[in-house]
């Protein structure tokens, strides 16, 4: 098949894995954040910088509605982006990757990738609410942040390739290596420089909220993907390394 076959199943399967994102974080995380929100809203009373009026309660609920419904829209949009790195990565890593299958393989790099590119990174520097956080330290926040996912995404694969001049169980020893290397940096890595301030509850529920809504879209994206290409089979077209 054309190559254009690939383009299509790998964006596809991204933004039907951003939808079930979307969507499972509706149920999920939402009800979190009305309740983070709602403390925002009392500390802004409480301060007088916004008055408890029913003005502002209109114009809260309208905000939140167009907030909901663009969060499916934008689950789509950054599922398409990053499934077509995804697709990518499969394209050149399928003969490399353990299963019998497709979607066996996929849904192996996409616990791969999971684990590098977010759960890692998110025992660094965990998804907090709204209410956690302050304006002035949002660019050193995501700066910290997206340095620990190039560093973990970037240390995977160089110890991945290392791998693959050990046979058998020495294998294994690459793992380790990834493991001690990211324990160094989990160390060397400066803490986040926001104090919690808002109830270890609502903190709590909303990271776990938050870590089940991004495994279901990587568990979407790698059965979808998988699906996908057993039907139309891109694969010979697309390069792979052996």
């Amino acid at each position: 098949m054309k190559t254009i076959i690939f383009i299509i199943i790998v964006l596809a399967a991204g933004a039907l894995a951003g939808l079930v994102h979307g969507t499972a974080n509706l149920f999920l995380v939402e009800p979190y954040l009305d309740v983070a929100i709602g403390i925002e809203n009392q500390n802004l009373f409480s301060s007088g910088q916004e008055d408890d009026t029913l003005e502002f309660w209109v114009e809260y609920e309208r905000y939140r509605e167009w907030q909901k419904g663009g969060q499916v829209f934008a689950g789509v949009i950054l599922g398409t982006s990053i499934g077509a790195l995804f697709g990518i990565i499969f394209a050149l890593s399928r003969n490399s990757l353990p299963g019998n299958n497709n979607i066996k393989k996929a849904l192996i790099l996409a616990g791969i990738m999971w684990l590098t590119i977010y759960l890692v990174p998110f025992l660094k520097y965990p998804a907090n609410p709204p209410t956690v956080g302050e304006a002035d330290t949002v660019v050193l926040r995501s700066i910290l942040y997206l340095s620990f996912i190039a560093i973990s995404g970037f240390a995977a694969l160089a110890f991945f390739k290392l791998s693959k001049k050990f046979k058998n169980q020495k294998k294994l020893l690459a793992l380790f290596g990834y493991a001690i290397f990211m324990a160094m940096v989990f160390v060397a890595m400066p803490e986040n420089p926001d104090e919690i301030t808002a109830p270890m509850d609502l903190v709590n529920g909303f990271r776990i909220m938050s870590i089940l809504g991004v495994s279901a879209y990587w568990t979407a994206l790698g059965i979808i993907l998988g699906i996908l290409w057993n039907r139309f089979k891109p694969n010979k077209e697309v390069p792979s390394f052996n």
